[in-house]
């Protein structure tokens, strides 16, 4: 369809109401469930509560010893703990805790409903205290605890069951993306990157002077997007590929294409949304407030500020000086190790640039001779690949001592000095070096808003095996999508990654 075809000198065709398809209707219908479900256990969850509370107070007496005379029956608490889930349905959709369309993580659950349980039961006793209620007040702080346990239990289970279904392909939505700029990148990142969110992405679409093919970074890996065709085939790709919605990044196209694609997604009935071209602004990092009354934007930098850069420093602070001086022995045993297999010091120090590009040396076991850094051009002419992150698997320069750790990955336990230290952080970008940093294009400079760490994506997801350009992917991505949650992750998966020795060499 051409441009011609929508001129406002023709008649106008009438179109029908972009409105959600079969499959779209589905998955609709699938996460409506799961809330159903989220709300029939938070009302079962309440109801339960109270009664474990009354059953550790009146029946085994938790506290201190109930008097006979001071007994009272299950009922007594009925008509709170039947107040207590009609507040609950009052106070829990006004926080956001029953969304519909895509679920939060259990993380976000956990101020939206502590917060609002708290409110909810706040208020009953502060009724009982009016209504001079006497039977024991521990049953409330107890129901209160055992509330909020069932509840993040069940969002727990119930996470992890509709994640599974999203896996394979049940209750997703099938996304097709037009462009192939800076934030049609972005959003392929978060659709490729979150499965959690309920999309799948079939591919973009864009010119035909476009790539084939575009790889972003993600928590599980470099992940790639196929180009389907150009833009004025959305019609049939929508047919074609079961598309359910299309998503128009309007970054640099003009109004008159944009249009153009509005109107094949009218003729599928496919449901549309276009990204607004406000300034290259990058799409997870949009800040949206009012000033009296007045909608303002603002974009966060890809940094780590505030609480969560004193809570992630706390984090680091404790885990290095424990593990220091739980180390302690061993790395001595290391360093004895290391003098006695080879002429040098037990260390190794190399400048590498930190956060904000700040330059710190990195400390580190010796793992070759002592004039490795000499022998290093001539090595990378020799064999060849990208000398940004050259590695060889079969490296001359390696010691014998040195090739087991590299393996065990012990060479990195030195930087827990450098973590203390503020240098580092245990989970963060690959710390890189200063002749790297001088190859970056402007967009990748962005890694360096975050402090370099011990282990990240780079480190579960390949390390050694990586290019250099996937390396940046995926810390750009964890620069740009930082949470607690996400570093928890990448703990968690690091071990598994040390002990089967992925990528290291």
């Amino acid at each position: 369809m051409d441009a011609a075809d929508i001129q406002p000198t023709q008649s106008p065709r009438v179109l029908p109401v972009t409105t959600p398809g079969i499959r779209d209707r589905a998955s609709l219908q699938l996460a409506l469930g799961f809330q159903l479900g989220s709300i029939v256990l938070d009302v079962a969850s309440v109801l339960l509560a109270f009664w474990i509370a009354y059953y550790l107070r009146y029946q085994l007496q938790l506290g201190r010893p109930v008097v006979e005379a001071s007994f009272e029956p299950f009922s007594t608490f009925l008509t709170p703990a039947l107040a207590a889930v009609a507040l609950m349905l009052v106070i829990f959709p006004t926080r956001g805790v029953y969304q519909i369309r895509h679920r939060l993580s259990l993380l976000d659950y956990i101020p939206r409903i502590t917060g609002g349980y708290a409110m909810v039961m706040a208020t009953i006793v502060l009724i009982a205290f009016f209504a001079q209620f006497t039977p024991s007040r521990l049953v409330y702080i107890y129901a209160a605890f055992f509330g909020l346990v069932l509840m993040f239990a069940h969002r727990l289970i119930t996470g992890a069951f509709r994640t599974s279904l999203l896996r394979k392909g049940i209750g997703v939505d099938r996304v097709l993306i037009v462009g192939d700029g800076e934030n049609a990148r972005r959003l392929m990142q978060a659709v490729l990157g979150q499965i959690d969110l309920g999309y799948r992405l079939v591919g973009y679409v864009a010119d035909s002077t476009s790539e084939d093919r575009i790889n972003v970074g993600t928590e599980y890996g470099v992940l790639t997007s196929p180009r389907l065709g150009n833009v004025d085939e959305v019609g049939d790709l929508v047919k074609r590929h079961k598309v359910d919605e299309v998503i128009i990044v309007g970054s640099g196209r003009p109004a008159s294409q944009i249009e153009q694609v509005v109107h094949q997604c009218r003729e599928s009935v496919v449901q549309f949304r276009i990204v607004p071209d406000l300034l290259q602004i990058s799409m997870d990092r949009v800040d949206v407030s009012e000033i009296n009354g007045v909608p303002t934007i603002g974009v966060r930098d890809a940094s780590i500020s505030g609480w969560n850069a004193i809570m992630k420093r706390t984090f680091d602070i404790l885990i290095s000086a424990c593990a220091l001086v739980v180390l302690a022995f061993p790395m001595l045993v290391i360093a004895w190790l290391i003098r006695r297999d080879s002429e040098g010091g037990a260390f190794y120090f190399q400048t590498r640039l930190g956060q904000y590009g700040r330059p710190f040396r990195m400390i580190k076991f010796r793992c070759m001779v002592s004039d490795a850094d000499q022998q290093w051009t001539e090595l990378v002419r020799a064999v060849g690949g990208d000398g940004r992150i050259f590695k060889d698997p079969n490296d001359p320069r390696l010691t014998r001592i040195g090739k087991h750790l590299r393996k065990l990955s012990l060479d990195e336990l030195p930087q827990l000095i450098n973590i203390l230290r503020g240098d580092m952080s245990l989970i963060g970008p690959r710390p890189p070096l200063p002749r790297e940093v001088e190859q970056y294009e402007e967009w990748q400079k962005q890694r360096l808003l975050v402090r370099p760490g011990l282990t990240g994506l780079w480190q579960v997801n390949g390390r050694s095996d990586l290019s250099f350009d996937e390396m940046i992917h995926l810390d750009l991505y964890y620069a740009e999508n930082w949470s607690a949650w996400l570093d928890v992750k990448i703990l968690l998966r690091t071990i598994p990654a040390v002990l089967l020795r992925r990528g290291a060499y």
